[in-house]
């Protein structure tokens, strides 16, 4: 398993809030239990104190993104740099669950984190993850949606780093809005230019003249 995997860790917290839109979802143990996926025995930990704790690191996991869509890259690694000394993993080799032909184990990499309580064993694995996405792809790999007023968290992993939207769902809202956008410009456009000034004025004697001449 790639160590960037982890590295959705941090997407799913952050977009467990929508601020443009008013609407948080970590609202709950249960919520914050669904975090950590099918990592069950670590979800258990979970405690009605992880809230207020999970809320503070979204706001700084959030941050990194926001500073990397800005193209402020330093501030980023600074920013995601801060969380990994705070919270802190080990890499571990490990061959559970996975067998080659021969029944042996497929040694993978898995990080390994020492909680004091859920949300910095969360937090461990989700700024490692981070770190491992962000160092492999690039800083302008982490984006926030463009379309508003979504501005989800994304990890862009396109071939030619074109991703500009956190789903199909949000890209196709943006494009019929372009398109809508477009025909109102479209509609609102005279057929012909308006004439103005003394230029319009000659024009329109000459063609009264002309009218004049041939009756």
């Amino acid at each position: 398993m790639e160590l960037a995997y982890y590295s959705d860790y941090a997407v799913r917290l952050v977009n467990s809030e929508e601020p443009a839109r008013g609407k948080d979802s970590l609202t709950s143990v249960e919520a914050v239990r669904d975090l950590f996926g099918g990592n069950q025995q670590a979800a258990r930990r979970a405690t009605e104190a992880d809230l207020t704790r999970f809320r503070s690191v979204r706001a700084r996991l959030r941050a990194v993104f926001e500073a990397a869509d800005k193209g402020e890259e330093t501030l980023a690694v600074d920013l995601l740099n801060s969380l990994l000394l705070e919270f802190p993993v080990s890499p571990q080799i490990s061959g559970h669950d996975f067998r080659d032909e021969d029944g042996r184990p497929l040694w993978h990499m898995h990080l390994t984190d020492h909680p004091s309580n859920a949300t910095a064993g969360y937090t461990a694995i989700a700024a490692m993850g981070l770190a491992f996405h962000l160092t492999e792809y690039g800083v302008d790999r982490l984006g926030l949606c463009e379309a508003v007023p979504c501005r989800n968290a994304y990890l862009d992993t396109s071939t030619n780093r074109s991703r500009r939207y956190c789903s199909d769902r949000c890209a196709t809202r943006a494009n019929v809005a372009a398109y809508r956008a477009r025909k109102r410009l479209e509609a609102e456009r005279p057929d012909r230019p308006v004439r103005s000034g003394s230029t319009g004025l000659a024009a329109e004697t000459a063609q009264r003249t002309s009218a004049s001449g041939e009756r």
